[in-house]
């Protein structure tokens, strides 16, 4: 799944090319929104809450995820589309020929009530009302919980995807399989905000501070290369709850992160 970043910075372009401007043409490509028109509705903005995205239009909004392969993209008119046509979800198109389309979207619906659809998360670190007591707390109540497993659940805090989960457990000298009582919440939380703030307008994600080609990550997708602190070589693992579902690659080194 994309990381809130990712999501943030696609709302903010969307938001960008769309906001004030009126639709002159929507195609919804899913069955359930098939016979779905929203022309002539006014675009109020673009935002992103956590991981979703919604596209406000007066009593309406459009609600989408991106899940693992998802994508918006904006076009000028007649303009060529980078992705298949086949893998469109929705066409949004405004009277000066603007276009945003959703590819591979893991959900797309519409919503009278945009706040109902987001009451399970948690803090959203890229939110106006970012509450870091309360994620400290969501976190630490379930003091036995991985710490991998912790931050990767958006009802602890919203924003937090498999890249940041690794560099975030690096920073916490923890590997992601040790408790959640074993960290530093305060510091993990606070590192969490820093990061995604850091890099919630930026095209290329750094953790590290460096924004070299290859030098961008601690340690995530970096298996087998020498760790930046010690020079371990890095491991590449798996990393479930009891249910097996949400079964993920992890990033580690074993000298920094016993």
């Amino acid at each position: 799944m994309p990381e809130g970043d990712t999501v943030f910075l696609a709302a903010h372009r969307l938001h960008t090319a769309l906001a004030g401007k009126t639709l002159s043409r929507t195609d919804f490509r899913v069955p359930r929104l098939a016979t779905a028109d929203l022309s002539g509705a006014r675009i109020d903005r673009v935002r992103a809450v956590g991981k979703h995205l919604f596209i406000d239009t007066g009593t309406t909004s459009i609600h989408s995820h991106l899940m693992m392969d998802g994508a918006w993209h904006v076009y000028r008119a007649g303009e060529k589309w980078r992705r298949p046509g086949f893998t469109a979800r929705v066409v949004l198109r405004t009277g000066d020929g603007t276009e945003a389309v959703g590819f591979d979207l893991g959900i797309l619906e519409l919503t009278g009530d945009p706040a109902a659809t987001v009451t399970h998360l948690g803090p959203d670190l890229l939110g106006e009302n970012w509450d870091p007591a309360t994620a400290v707390a969501n976190l630490a109540a379930r003091p036995d919980r991985a710490l991998g497993l912790a931050l990767l659940d958006q009802r602890n805090l919203a924003g937090i995807g498999n890249i940041y989960r690794s560099e975030l457990c690096f920073l916490a000298g923890l590997h992601p399989a040790r408790p959640v009582a074993e960290a530093d919440l305060d510091a993990v939380v606070a590192d969490a905000h820093r990061l995604l703030t850091a890099n919630a307008r930026r095209a290329v994600r750094s953790t590290t501070g460096d924004h070299r080609r290859g030098r961008e990550l601690w340690v995530y997708g970096r298996e087998c290369r020498p760790c930046r602190r010690c020079g371990t070589p890095i491991r590449r693992g798996m990393l479930a709850g009891d249910d097996r579902e949400n079964e993920r690659v992890i990033y580690s080194c074993a000298r920094c992160q016993p």
